[in-house]
């Protein structure tokens, strides 16, 4: 039985790591590497990372010795790659199969796609056939329209398609992708909990995991998403960015709970070295050097 998997999200907007709320606001939290040291080492299935920027211009805001300024994507994603010890799956701005082969070469192990998805399906299916299903993300952001039903949203939430967010996923899974990370757009950093029916509806239509995203404000959101809405991962950004050891709390909560999740006592002994609480990405490191 495949394990739930618990996947933080990191949205990197002209450079810098921002909260969402809604597609619509954003505040800056920082360094686009900071918070990958952190997740490496609080037991993160995966990390998602996914570029946000309404233009391809990028600045840190600094750029010293340990921070250095990056007017790239493809430098930040080296950057991210090289703390990121868990499978990457990055998404943004992914239009052709080059944009995904530049990703995967810059250390991603998996790339979300989402606008260009819809607006030609047959990328997904030629992706999928020249990089494998394993490593093809079809990112479904999906909103309530005025008629009251789920529709599906693209460029970053602006424009809306017609498109069932049920029916696109499954028409996604026939092309070749390997999963769907559905996104609540109304839920998106209110910290309401998950829409729980979007999340069920698309589970049921399709046999791909399905990772939910958008609204989680509580270990039980998380519990919720996984038993009531079925999905196969969790995903979650703000929730993880103000607490210590986020990730590795939630992971004991669900494991607790009965959810089949990593043994987090287990991770806790492994990468976790308690006497080096001033820098715990050196430790890390430093253990998984000596493993090998």
């Amino acid at each position: 039985m495949l394990k739930n998997r618990l996947i933080p999200c990191l949205l990197l907007r002209n450079g810098l790591i921002v909260q969402s709320k809604q597609f619509k606001r954003w505040q800056v939290l920082g360094n686009p590497t900071t918070a990958v040291r952190r997740l490496s080492v609080w037991a993160s299935d995966e990390l998602i990372y996914l570029d946000i920027s309404p233009s391809p211009v990028y600045d840190l805001k600094r750029d010293d010795l340990n921070h250095p300024n990056r007017g790239s994507l493809v430098e930040i994603i080296k950057d991210v790659a090289k703390y990121c010890f868990m499978p990457l799956t990055f998404g943004g701005g992914i239009r052709t199969l080059e944009d995904i082969r530049i990703r995967l070469g810059a250390g991603a192990d998996k790339v979300s796609v989402n606008t260009q998805a819809v607006l030609t399906p047959s990328f997904v299916t030629q992706s999928a056939e020249t990089f494998g299903s394993q490593c093809v993300v079809v990112s479904i952001d999906a909103a309530v329209n005025a008629r009251g039903r789920h529709e599906v949203k693209i460029q970053r939430g602006k424009e809306w398609t017609g498109l069932d967010p049920v029916e696109w996923a499954v028409e996604a899974e026939k092309r070749g992708a390997g999963e769907i990370l559905l996104n609540s757009v109304d839920r998106d950093g209110t910290m309401k909990g998950f829409d729980l029916s979007l999340i069920r509806s698309v589970v049921e239509a399709v046999s791909i995991p399905v990772i939910a995203i958008g609204g989680a404000g509580t270990w039980e959101d998380l519990a919720a998403a996984l038993s009531e809405g079925c999905a196969s991962a969790v995903s979650a950004a703000n929730i993880f960015h103000y607490t210590e050891q986020s990730v590795l709390n939630a992971k004991k909560q669900l494991f607790s709970r009965g959810f089949n999740v990593r043994d987090p006592k287990l991770l806790e002994d492994k990468f976790r070295d308690k006497s080096s609480v001033h820098d715990p990405t050196l430790a890390w490191t430093d253990k998984r050097k000596s493993l090998g």
